[in-house]
């Protein structure tokens, strides 16, 4: 459980864990969000949502093994502060008044939470994590739309599992290629 996150005032550089590090890790997140395969092949919304979504499906995904390795908490958190960072600054440049912003990131942290708790509850029952995807991301009732989505995270958690510690920790790894993973459906 990702309980163990401070959220979001009590922010701290990530220090120890390495600056580098922890951008680097957190750019492959985003970058793997971003991929036009996901909006093409996977029925996700290109919107707003939907893509601040697939950041969340990531970063839980990261989250989750990061806090499996040994260590791992410190630099879970250095990478979920760097994500609050980052929301608050688009927030800024977006020009979100400074009033405002901390409601916007109370939400984005309801968001983080709530979403976090459906997939974890439904790892390791396809049929439940295809119904959470759908819901969460797809805006989709019907359940079997999550079908290729949910396939392609149960994917990318087995071979994020499958990294060794060391190099997880490094970010000496890799999202799986969901083009090959949406050609498998």
């Amino acid at each position: 459980m990702l309980s163990i996150f401070r959220w979001p005032f009590g922010r701290q550089a990530p220090g120890t864990q390495g600056r580098a590090t922890i951008e680097a890790i957190y750019g492959a997140i985003v970058a793997q969000s971003r991929l036009p395969v996901f909006y093409r092949e996977f029925a996700v919304p290109d919107t707003v949502e939907s893509r601040f979504d697939m950041v969340l499906l990531h970063l839980w995904m990261v989250l989750r093994r990061m806090n499996a390795t040994e260590g791992g908490n410190a630099l879970s958190q250095a990478l979920f502060d760097h994500f609050c960072s980052d929301m608050d600054d688009n927030l800024r440049e977006m020009g979100v008044g400074d009033l405002t912003v901390p409601k916007k990131m109370q939400a984005f942290g309801e968001a983080f939470y709530g979403r976090s708790k459906a997939y974890d509850a439904a790892l390791g029952d396809p049929a439940a994590l295809a119904d959470a995807v759908a819901r969460n991301i797809l805006n989709d009732p019907d359940p079997r739309a999550g079908d290729r989505l949910a396939a392609y995270v149960a994917a990318a958690v087995a071979s994020l599992d499958q990294v060794e510690d060391g190099a997880f920790q490094r970010g000496a790894w890799q999202f799986p290629d969901p083009a090959v993973q949406g050609a498998a459906q």
